[in-house]
């Protein structure tokens, strides 16, 4: 796996996401630069997603088993809600970040744990 271009694949969507929240809905460029975004997305889950999916499933296997894998783009930014059964009643997100390319356990707002890099 190239993970400079897995990287670098990854902070093209944060960008264009970046730029996207940037721009109201009623501009004119908002419907075009939501389609570049679906399209990065698009070909990312293309290229990536089955490296991606294969290690999701494998921190879902470790730290929370009863909750699905989702698509690796859901994962980026706020994160996708798990169910850890060593926290329960927790805040608990994977989220899935760039530069380095890595997947971290976040717990309420102030805590995050790497529980796996590329």
């Amino acid at each position: 796996m190239d993970v400079k271009a897995l990287d670098a694949a990854l902070l093209k969507i944060i960008r264009k996401r970046e730029e996207l929240a940037k721009v109201d809905y009623n501009n004119p460029k908002y419907d075009d630069l939501e389609e570049e975004l679906h399209d990065l997305e698009d070909d990312f889950q293309e290229e990536y997603g089955s490296y991606l999916e294969d290690a999701l499933q494998q921190v879902h296997d470790k730290y929370c088993p009863d909750n699905d894998v989702l698509m690796p783009i859901g994962y980026l930014g706020q994160g996708v809600p798990v169910e850890v059964e060593s926290m329960p009643g927790k805040d608990t997100r994977l989220v899935l970040s760039a530069s380095p390319v890595r997947i971290s356990l976040s717990v309420g707002k102030d805590k995050q744990q790497v529980v796996w890099t590329a």
